[in-house]
């Protein structure tokens, strides 16, 4: 459900720049995003750190895009969040006992170390990838053309990227017939 409910600011900015344009659906993702801040904080009483940074990265390159009537601002977003994913993954490899990805997958899976380390690496360079990917679009493509690249294309990619660790890490994965 919170998958759904985590894409809703993405589909309404989609919808926003298709109905009007990016302006209008710069400050439809900025409000939506603040929105979904807070539906996290009523209904599981916390802050979700990584919609609020993504909700305040909005709101600066979205204030900017609206001041100065430039979405290349707007567009940029995905390339700062996609990088600070990336500045984050990195820095777990030399700040704490584990990576950032065993942290938060540990209940899912039981890797081992080396594995855990490759495949937090391997995520830090795909963001990278999405980031530089995502300056060529937002340069090269109108914006309705980049706002649909950026809702299905990039998530299409993230869910590739899942399907390619399989052959990694299939033999860890839990045994259901058990």
């Amino acid at each position: 459900m919170h998958k759904w409910i985590d894409s809703l600011p993405a589909l309404a900015f989609l919808g926003a720049v298709i109905w009007r344009d990016i302006y209008v659906a710069t400050v439809v993702l900025i409000v939506s995003l603040f929105a979904l801040v807070a539906w996290y904080g009523v209904t599981e009483r916390r802050l979700h750190k990584l919609h609020f940074g993504t909700a305040l990265a909005a709101l600066i390159l979205g204030g900017v895009t609206l001041a100065v009537r430039d979405p290349m601002f707007i567009k940029f977003k995905p390339t700062a969040v996609y990088l600070a994913f990336a500045l984050i993954l990195a820095g777990s490899h030399y700040i704490g006992d584990t990576v950032i990805m065993q942290r938060l997958g540990r209940s899912l899976l039981s890797l081992p170390d080396r594995l855990w380390q490759r495949v937090n690496l391997a995520w830090c360079l795909f963001f990278v990838l999405c980031a530089a990917l995502n300056v060529v679009f937002a340069l090269a493509l109108t914006d309705e053309q980049w706002a649909l690249v950026k809702t299905f294309g990039f998530t299409a990619l993230m869910f590739l990227f899942m399907l390619a660790h399989l052959p990694f890490v299939h033999q860890y994965l839990p045994d259901e017939s058990r």
